[in-house]
């Protein structure tokens, strides 16, 4: 899969192809649903199948406020997509120049002479350009007259629901990691890369793979059995926290993850790790000895999960 940073990399080569617009967060079984649309009409045509995207997503671009966390940051984004048939992803850097962009002026530029799209499938409540003037109707128009078609996204729904982001989200807050689960396809993933960390689950006997999340805000929070994928041996599985360690005065969320059975050094891996039961919430304990019989507990909690001796 080739990634392409902005319409100024875009190359002759890169002209003709049948697309899609979106966030994608989380790449779940509704987006799974569109880029298997999507490849099939590529099959038909002959034509590779690009992912149009933005960064950072046009909401966060507008609102600077209190935002819903993400569910995937752009590499583990683009890892998830390399699994469905997707041979492009144009990511477009969403700034000033962007967000002023008429819509006629985007269909002009990125999907007529910048891509060359032949087929196009977005949701038929998508809007786009300055102002979010540009509708699917207006889409429509533009195809007829630039010899493109344009059709809606498939609703993809279980359990009485359309499947979103926003739904996977309300499922990771409240715990319910079968439900994100059966929503995504797949266990909710965290991926980054293990850094070094103050090491004071040593002093108490239980090391941590720290990992940074880089995000604003995390999906999820507390304590999990999670299984590690990137190091010899996955998936390890072991306990997992989410949170800002309110008992060593930790400032910004960090994912800590103690591996059972685990001795060797993975300082500077880039891991996966997956979430796949919760435990309980964070919470400040008044000492480190509390503490230290608090993450005993939840390592058994998590091995018990596991189904392993205890």
């Amino acid at each position: 899969m080739e990634l392409i940073r902005g319409l100024h990399n875009l190359r002759s080569r890169h002209h003709g192809c049948v697309a899609t617009i979106g966030n994608f967060d989380g790449v779940h079984l509704g987006h799974q649903s569109v880029l298997g649309q999507l490849a099939e009409k590529g099959a038909e045509l002959g034509l590779p199948v690009t992912v149009i995207t933005f960064e950072p997503q046009p909401q966060e671009y507008f609102n600077h406020g209190e935002l819903p966390p993400r569910l995937t940051r752009l590499r583990e984004k683009l890892t998830a997509l390399q699994r469905y048939s997707v041979d492009r992803v144009l990511c477009l850097s969403f700034k000033q120049g962007l967000a002023q962009l008429s819509a006629e002026a985007f269909i002009r530029q990125v999907l007529v002479e910048g891509l060359g799209v032949r087929h196009l499938v977005v949701g038929d409540d998508f809007r786009f350009g300055q102002g979010r003037s540009g509708d699917f109707t207006m889409l429509q128009a533009a195809g007829a007259a630039h010899d493109f078609e344009v059709v809606h996204m498939h609703t993809f729904a279980i359990g009485g629901g359309r499947v979103s982001s926003t739904r996977i989200r309300e499922a990771l807050q409240c715990g319910d990691l079968g439900q994100a689960a059966q929503l995504l396809g797949r266990p909710y993933r965290m991926s980054g890369r293990v850094a070094h960390g103050n090491k004071r689950g040593r002093t108490i006997g239980f090391p941590t793979a720290n990992i940074f999340l880089h995000r604003a805000r995390s999906p999820v929070d507390g304590v999990f059995a999670v299984e590690m994928f990137g190091i010899e041996g996955e998936p390890v599985q072991g306990v997992a926290n989410v949170g800002t360690r309110p008992t060593v005065d930790g400032s910004h969320a960090i994912l800590e993850v103690h591996l059972f059975d685990f001795r060797r050094d993975i300082y500077g891996r880039h891991v996966h790790v997956d979430f796949l039961k919760f435990i309980r919430p964070e919470r400040r304990f008044d000492s480190f000895e509390a503490l230290k019989a608090q993450i005993l507990h939840d390592a058994e909690a998590a091995r018990a999960f596991f189904g392993k001796q205890i």
